[in-house]
């Protein structure tokens, strides 16, 4: 194992700096005599100093594997310490789960320097994620995710094709939330390898299912299905969800509605099937559009993958193909006399087509995610006060909460480019980062550029 003196000073030294840091923002105050600046700073801190001690325990946990070898017998050294796996005795010593344990062990393992059989020394197996872990910008956890994904990949995917996705993902990582990371890694494998696609939907369509018994004077639903069965109902669902939580946007305490999210959802699907006994048309609306990002020559031959609003995991074009046959699909058509996209000072309301045009470009709420049912069309430069235009280059879609949330904290929003293939940054306050350092934001959060 390469686990060196000087790799444990190393990571001694990080690990002090990192106090050091933490100590000047933080001081000997309690948490409660900060101010919000301060406070943030602290919690960046903490965040920096968490990442060091697992970039310094990686390569201990990584040897203590090594060393419990199943292989070994009774001269493992988990069992010697009296655990069966080295996971368990990792889990014990930390305190936390199994499950971490083992990513500690995993991201360990791929990112320490091999020796050939000349007794060479060459890179680690994952180098652009070794780098990031070493360095402290890059969490066990996402390391984890984005090793797990090549590795699955890697049997059916050009080497230098790989180090680029890998260098691209390590970038993308710091500072997204597990959901967004998730987000990120299927988009990212379906991209890396889109023949994969094909036969892992075939699978979980053939295990789509739905149950319902009735229970203690309620009715108890069970089921799973594929993205390409439930994508039309995750839309209808959502899209009466949306109208609920954009009426308590100026309701009062006493004209609130007081449901869950979850509550929406279930009185919603009892809405849509009351309707579909007695009509034909439902009452959706235009927001329960499916909106799929997908070239023209993958719906044309079939071939490749799409993304959905709203649903993390893609779609294999094909599958597309057979939804068309029962929705409405509007392809998105910039620059085209058939819609005007850019309204100048005519109209204060952005229409249906540049929503679905600036949800191509901003994947629902450009800072969160919401899904796109859930989000408005707001002016970067306000109408009245800025005296800003209608105009695509002028909108972003947010949802409610973020919407407050940033007017109320001070961030500001940069788009670059043109169209829905612009850039969209958000970019903190002051008192959050002194630097002011930009943020990706929208669709691109998610996606590999090559």
């Amino acid at each position: 194992m390469f686990y060196t003196e000087s790799m444990t000073n190393r990571s001694l030294t990080r690990i002090a700096e990192a106090l050091e840091a933490l100590a000047r923002v933080g001081g000997e105050r309690a948490p409660d005599a900060l101010a919000p600046g301060e406070l943030a700073a602290v919690n960046a801190a903490f965040g920096a100093l968490k990442r060091q001690v697992e970039a310094a325990f990686a390569p201990v946990a990584a040897e203590i594997a090594r060393q419990s070898r199943v292989e070994l017998g009774k001269d493992s050294f988990a069992r010697k310490q009296g655990f069966r796996t080295p996971a368990a005795l990792i889990q014990a010593t930390t305190g936390g789960s199994m499950g971490e344990a083992i990513k500690l062990v995993q991201v360990g393992e791929a990112t320490a320097p091999r020796v050939s059989l000349t007794g060479q020394v060459m890179p680690a197996r994952h180098q652009a994620v070794a780098d990031a872990v070493a360095a402290g910008l890059l969490a066990v956890t996402a390391a984890s995710a984005i090793v797990t994904m090549l590795d699955r990949v890697a049997p059916r995917i050009d080497p230098a094709r790989a180090d680029a996705a890998e260098a691209e993902l390590v970038s993308l990582a710091p500072g997204l939330r597990i959901d967004e990371l998730h987000r990120l890694i299927v988009r990212a494998e379906a991209h890396l390898d889109p023949d994969g696609l094909e036969p892992r939907h075939e699978e979980h369509r053939a295990q789509r299912d739905f149950s319902m018994r009735e229970r203690d004077g309620r009715f108890v639903f069970s089921g799973q299905v594929d993205i390409e069965t439930g994508a039309p109902i995750k839309a209808a669902v959502e899209a009466l969800v949306a109208q609920g939580l954009r009426a308590n946007h100026d309701a009062t305490d006493a004209t609130r509605d007081q449901r869950s999210v979850a509550q929406m959802r279930a009185d919603a699907l009892a809405t849509i099937c009351r309707h579909a006994i007695g009509c034909d048309t439902l009452p959706t609306g235009p927001n329960t559009t499916v909106i799929v990002r997908m070239t023209l020559e993958e719906l044309q031959t079939g071939i490749g993958a799409a993304t959905i609003d709203g649903i993390d995991l893609p779609l294999p074009a094909g599958a597309v193909r057979r939804l068309a046959c029962d929705l409405q699909v509007i392809p998105v058509v910039l620059g085209s006399d058939s819609e005007i996209l850019d309204w100048g000072r005519d109209r204060r309301g952005f229409t249906r087509a540049q929503k679905l045009a600036l949800a191509t470009r901003d994947g629902g709420c450009a800072c969160c995610g919401a899904p796109t049912a859930w989000t408005e069309v707001h002016h970067l430069r306000w109408w009245k006060r800025h005296r800003g235009t209608t105009d695509l280059s002028n909108g972003v879609l947010l949802c409610t909460a973020c919407h407050h949330r940033l007017h109320d904290d001070g961030w500001d929003i940069h788009i670059d480019g043109i169209g829905v293939n612009a850039t969209v940054w958000l970019i903190p306050p002051p008192w959050i980062d002194p630097a002011q350092t930009p943020r990706l934001g929208g669709v691109k959060r998610y996606t590999l550029s090559a």
